[in-house]
């Protein structure tokens, strides 16, 4: 069995016993084991401030995006490897796990692409110097100028590879060192990435940090310029963001939490037609993709009552060929859910669906006894905003609930919000008049908005997909955070300052841009 230890101070430390098993999905057994227990966090925080900012710092934004590029680069060399682990672990679907580990890959190769681009700084400007009074010599101008703490990042289980990727980029290219916490039960990839980094002689001293196991008493250590960015619950934000420390001293806290990421299909579009085409099948990949277990996932689905049968049928016709099963198998395309908490909190949910609506379609076959599988399926109402549960509770799963309604586009915006904030929204329409009043009245509760038509449907990868030159994030029951959207996605990791001063003297501390 494998031992997962934590790379704090630039060493790898075995916490003390008793270790916290890791469970194979399919099989129910464990195949590794992690313990925080014993580890002295305190210091692991004070030597990424100490040694790992000030070796970041000393780099060019262009010699943060080569280190970014090299770290792309090895998992890229060492992608099979890592989907192999991702099956053993959490028993994803070969294509789930390239999801995954491509996803970070790619993630990590864009902000290299935007460090090269930034060149020979270490400083960013944020906007044009202001002229104060009426002389042009005396100016004010804002800068960004990465936080002197580190920044913990606190992950989720569902995209072990991804979801550290897509912090860590953004942090060290800021030039803020990180320590970076899994969600235990899936860490074997994000120890397994950090350890080939490692072996590599990548890594800047004190730069990246991992710890596996249990937080601990991670946030009693925190100091004025930390940061936190945490993907979760949003019980589990709550409760960081309430923690004493973190009051105390204003400790910026990014979440990404609950997201009732909804698809409305436009009154117009007809059966056949590509856009019908592209909701369908971006509602059966949400669906499927992952078991479900997507933080951007479609959750909720409003369709034109006229268009209910059309979809049920187009729906029908996808599920035939879902196959839930061992995601070692060539036919198989849903694996098991990544946990046996995930497992009782889905059929929890999915219970409670039942308990309120009819089943539009399921998906059919006998599912394995062992392991934690769930089978697709999609629920059905009219009861659209004063519909109970849906608008409340997010399954994490293969699930997903369709709520017809008479297409009105207002309508359409005011059942959308009834879920209190999402990460992304997908409209699919071809009426622009229709299609923009929805995209605009959805805009202010989304950080992302998905608008599928004809002229896109064979070119977007769909709303289930994080792109790091967009923003993800979202407001209200989202987390209300955001991370990554290019340069922007630095600025949580950076103070914004303004300096005032002789335009001269600024720029030859700052560059001739002023």
């Amino acid at each position: 069995m494998e031992r997962l230890t934590s790379r704090l101070q630039d060493a790898w430390i075995d916490g003390a016993a008793p270790h916290a098993s890791l469970v194979d999905a399919v099989s129910g057994q464990a195949v590794a084991e992690a313990s925080s227990n014993g580890l002295d966090l305190g210091a692991a925080l004070a030597f990424a401030r100490t040694v790992g900012g000030p070796s970041l710092r000393a780099l060019t934004f262009a010699q943060r995006g080569a280190l970014l590029k090299s770290l792309s680069g090895v998992l890229h060399a060492r992608r099979d490897e890592l989907v192999d682990l991702s099956r053993a672990n959490y028993g994803s679907t070969r294509g789930d796990a390239k999801f995954d580990v491509d996803g970070a890959s790619a993630t990590l190769a864009y902000y290299a692409s935007v460090g090269a681009k930034l060149g020979d700084r270490t400083v960013l400007l944020d906007g044009d110097a202001e002229a104060i009074g009426r002389s042009a010599r005396f100016v004010g101008q804002h800068v960004l100028v990465p936080r002197q703490g580190v920044a913990l990042h606190i992950n989720a289980f569902n995209f072990p590879a991804w979801g550290m990727a897509e912090k860590l980029a953004v942090s060290l290219l800021a030039g803020v060192p990180a320590l970076v916490k899994p969600a235990t039960a899936t860490a074997l990839v994000t120890w397994r990435v950090v350890q080939l980094w490692d072996e590599a002689a990548l890594l800047p001293p004190g730069a990246v940090s991992l710890l596996c196991g249990s937080a601990g008493d991670l946030l009693d250590h925190l100091a004025p310029q930390d940061v936190i960015a945490f993907t979760g619950s949003s019980d589990t934000g709550r409760t960081i963001r309430s923690h004493a420390k973190v009051i105390a001293l204003g400790i910026p806290v990014n979440v990404e939490a609950d997201s009732l990421n909804a698809s409305v299909l436009g009154p117009d579009v007809e059966p056949g037609e590509p856009t019908f085409e592209m909701f369908v099948s971006d509602m059966v990949r949400d669906l499927t993709q992952k078991a479900g277990q997507k933080c951007t996932a479609i959750r909720r689905v409003f369709v034109p009552t006229d268009l209910l049968e059309p979809v049920r049928e187009a729906l029908a016709d996808h599920f035939e060929r879902v196959v839930v099963g061992d995601p070692d198998a060539r036919e198989t395309s849903v694996g098991p859910v990544s946990t046996a908490v995930q497992l009782r909190d889905v059929n929890r949910g999915v219970d409670a669906l039942a308990s309120h609506f009819d089943e539009l379609i399921a998906a059919k076959g006998d599912l394995p006894e062992a392991g934690f599988f769930v089978r697709p399926r999609v629920f059905v109402t009219d009861l659209g905003a004063d519909a109970p549960y849906v608008h409340e509770h997010e399954v994490f799963g293969p699930v997903a609930t369709v709520l017809t309604w008479d297409g009105d586009a207002d309508a359409a915006v005011a059942m959308v919000a009834k879920g209190g904030g999402g990460l992304v929204a997908s409209v699919y329409s071809d009426d622009e008049s229709w299609a923009g009043r929805v995209v605009l009245g959805l805009a202010p509760w989304h950080g992302r908005i998905h608008w599928g038509s004809k002229k896109v449907a064979d070119q977007s990868p769909g709303p289930g997909t994080v792109l790091p030159n967009l923003v993800h994030g979202g407001p209200g029951k989202a987390g209300g955070g955001e991370e990554l959207g290019g340069v922007r996605g630095m600025r949580f990791y950076q103070q914004r300052t303004a300096i005032q001063a002789d335009r001269t003297l600024l720029e030859r501390v700052l560059g001739p841009s002023l």
